[in-house]
């Protein structure tokens, strides 16, 4: 996985349209929802408008889109006309499912868009269309569309044939879903990127940023501790999350209150919890962490169960770090643990619009 420079790194370079950090890091525009290069000659936004990524991928699987003009997806200057002619078919209609036969009417191998999308951007040329797909979805989620419309974001022909992959995924058709008990889900944004948060009635279960690889995982593990369908809305716990969260990034709350829910094996509740007593602006390693539990030779484990957090920030193992101060591994990215850690220590902040102070 790509580690970004430091945000304010990555500030001052895309200013200055610096050429070197071409391929180093990507930027999301809020207001337009595309993706660009440091060096996109398009007008600059507001810096609160503004989200990094380490890839492509991250930005796509955040529902943002590649900008036409300094076309982010070409691995270095423009891509081969063919790819352009695929990349072109595509934002004609994100949300169509392209299958071979398509890509060969417009006289392209599928097995070439395969392998060249793999080699210069991690992922098959289907893999692409999915994200650009998943993206739409979460756009519509994001905005407060019905259910029965996001079908349309994840590409399906028919809703009864989005109400029976819905089924399958979250455990109830939509109709019933929001009639039972279910955990809600909500796009919420951050001056690090766009979080997905999730909650039941009574607690907050879910809070991952949107790209993180590990995404699906963490659906998988609340369906099968919860037991209940997940579905897109709003709820007064989410709504209280959302407040507290933009508290924390001005730097004027340093306890969170929402009440939390984290089931898991008695061993990852045990790690959670100790991450919840590590103070606001403080770190420990996972040496330490590993006392504190009093499994002194869990220290692997230990690591792996903080990278399965699914609540991130508010349970905060941004703040564990390797024994010799190095800043270890972070789901979210090693940029965002960075930004976290320095928020907490006071040499950053947010207003509540998102600008950096």
């Amino acid at each position: 996985m790509p580690i970004l420079p430091s945000l304010t790194e990555m500030e001052h370079a895309y200013r200055r349209s610096d050429p070197s950090y071409d391929g180093v890091f990507f930027l999301g525009v809020r207001t337009t929802g595309v993706f660009c290069r440091p060096t996109c000659g398009a007008r600059k936004p507001l810096p609160k408008n503004v989200v990094y990524f380490a890839t492509p991928r991250e930005a796509l699987f955040a529902g943002y889109r590649p900008c036409k003009r300094c076309q982010p997806m070409a691995a270095l200057g423009r891509p081969p006309a063919w790819v352009e002619t695929l990349l072109a078919e595509v934002e004609k209609d994100p949300t169509r499912r392209m299958m071979d036969a398509d890509i060969r009417l417009l006289g392209i191998d599928p097995t070439r868009a395969r392998r060249f999308f793999r080699k210069n951007h991690g992922m098959t040329f289907q893999a692409y269309c999915r994200s650009r797909r998943l993206g739409k979805a979460l756009e519509k989620i994001r905005n407060g569309e019905r259910i029965d419309d996001v079908a349309l974001g994840y590409g399906y022909d028919s809703h009864s044939g989005f109400r029976e992959a819905f089924s399958r995924k979250f455990g109830a058709p939509p109709g019933k879903a929001r009639s039972t008990k279910h955990i809600t889900v909500a796009w919420i944004e951050s001056p690090l990127g766009p979080l997905i948060a999730g909650a039941t009635d009574t607690s907050l279960v879910l809070l991952e940023f949107t790209e993180r690889r590990m995404l699906d995982a963490q659906f998988a593990a609340l369906r099968r501790h919860f037991r209940q369908p997940i579905v897109p809305g709003e709820n007064p716990i989410l709504r209280q999350v959302k407040d507290q969260l933009a508290g924390y990034f001005a730097g004027t709350l340093k306890k969170f209150s929402v009440p939390l829910e984290f089931p898991g094996s008695k061993f990852q509740e045990h790690v959670w919890q100790a991450l919840l007593r590590i103070p606001y602006g403080k770190t420990v390693s996972y040496e330490e962490l590993a006392r504190k539990i009093n499994a002194p030779r869990a220290q692997r484990a230990v690591g792996h169960t903080n990278g399965l957090n699914r609540i991130g920030i508010i349970i905060p193992c941004h703040r564990v770090i390797n024994k010799n101060g190095e800043l270890g591994g972070y789901g979210g990215g090693l940029w965002r643990k960075q930004a976290l850690l320095e928020l907490e220590r006071g040499e950053r902040k947010y207003t509540l619009d998102g600008t950096t102070a």
